[in-house]
């Protein structure tokens, strides 16, 4: 427990007899109407998570939860603290609340030996503040269905099916276990964590919007490991707009499964459009699509902010590439056990790295956002120095380092929680 000078406000651990409160303050900071089901919802999934609070005598005032989840990083995968229900009351801010909370989430992760931690950014301008780099991007994508949808390979010929949703953690759950290790930033999920924030089916309420209910749809037939799913919703067509097909997830093992998959998405009938919220940067269906027209990008933007909390473990716990020893200069003000020169040595990959202090002099200099922005190996080091973000001190350092901790494919996160 901290009491901050600045803000005269206490920052300790919110109870259980407290989340009542944690539901008020979140319903007024993001504007909810909870009903008695979505109140004793929200209370339950904050009451698994880190939660953390910031006190005006026995009135909370600002919060800060985490959910304890483990993320696919190069090679494996770490433990990471999901950061959830960042708030403030609006009578308090501008009194350093976010700050401390922040403080005394990092103490959390230290004493839980959380690495990592991450967030998805309503306000991307303020966390960055604080040691979070955007470590994943993701296109909103849009294919014009009305026609058929054009490939240049053929799709996998194994059957489609559809599968209630409630049977889906059983029959995904492997499935989707085994994708982590094809790219980095994803997460894994128990039952629960399917149910929950994969799948909704312990939602309050029905959907405000024209859509339906959450399909899913599979490839493979019935005791055959999948080849991949999708999870989608349709809407009708109507006066105001075309019937359309909203893609929550896909996730297929190859080429040709993903294909069968964009294809009967682009197939169902009285639709005309498919929309996908979020997809890789380097979806294969940007390359097999036979028409660009017909596929197009229409929004790039930031998905989950990672921050390096312990950066020497979580440095040393991921894969490389290829070898390289470098001294980096990492400015970190909020946790000084990260902030100084440190040298980086990675053998022939398969081998650990190393992270120890030193007083050589740096070849890099560079905020540990930048660390977080390049730790997945999305962001090329060399884009943040032509950005001025990133100095390079030793020449060809920098390529050294970018060679070292590049990925087969990028890191991608569709996953909102």
């Amino acid at each position: 427990m901290t009491t901050s000078h600045r803000t005269d406000l206490t920052v300790r651990t919110i109870p259980d007899a407290d989340l009542d409160q944690a539901v008020d303050l979140t319903a007024l900071a993001f504007h909810l109407k909870l009903d008695g089901k979505g109140r004793a919802q929200q209370s339950e999934v904050l009451r698994g998570a880190l939660r953390i609070g910031a006190y005006d005598d026995r009135t909370l005032a600002g919060m800060a939860a985490a959910h304890r989840l483990r993320i696919a990083v190069p090679g494996g995968q770490l433990p990471v603290a999901a950061l959830d229900f960042v708030c403030v009351a609006a009578t308090h801010r501008r009194r350093g609340a976010l700050r401390e909370l922040l403080a005394e989430f990092w103490r959390h992760c230290a004493a839980e030996r959380l690495p990592l931690a991450c967030l998805w950014a309503s306000e991307s301008a303020i966390y960055g503040r604080f040691g979070f780099g955007a470590a994943t991007e993701a296109y909103r994508l849009e294919i014009d269905s009305g026609r058929p949808l054009r490939l240049r390979i053929a799709p996998d010929d194994r059957p489609l099916r559809l599968l209630d949703p409630a049977d889906a953690p059983a029959v995904l759950g492997a499935f989707h276990e085994e994708q982590l290790s094809a790219g980095a930033g994803r997460f894994s999920r128990d039952a629960a964590w399917w149910r929950r924030h994969v799948l909704g089916l312990e939602d309050a309420d029905d959907d405000e919007d024209d859509y339906g209910p959450l399909r899913v749809v599979v490839l493979g037939a019935a005791g055959e490991h999948p080849g991949g799913y999708a999870l989608y919703r349709t809407r009708g067509a109507d006066g105001h707009a075309p019937g359309a097909v909203d893609v929550q997830e896909l996730a297929a093992a190859s080429a040709p499964a993903a294909a069968a998959l964009w294809t009967y998405l682009a197939g169902i009938d009285l639709t005309s459009t498919v929309h996908a919220f979020a997809r890789p940067v380097d979806d294969p269906l940007l390359q097999f699509a036979a028409d660009r027209d017909q596929v197009r990008v229409t929004r790039q933007e930031p998905c989950l902010w990672l921050r390096l909390v312990d950066v020497g473990a979580a440095l040393t716990a991921r894969s490389w590439a290829a070898p390289v020893d470098v001294v980096l200069d990492v400015r970190d003000a909020a946790l000084p056990a990260n902030d100084g020169r440190f040298r980086l040595t990675v053998g022939r990959p398969g081998t650990a790295a190393s992270w120890t202090p030193t007083t050589d002099t740096a070849d890099i200099a560079l905020d540990v956002r930048e660390l977080g922005a390049c730790y997945l190996g999305g962001m090329p080091l060399r884009r943040l120095v032509q950005a001025g973000l990133v100095t390079e001190r030793t020449p060809g350092a920098v390529r050294r380092l970018d060679a070292a901790w590049e990925t087969e494919r990028l890191p991608f996160t569709a996953e909102d929680y």
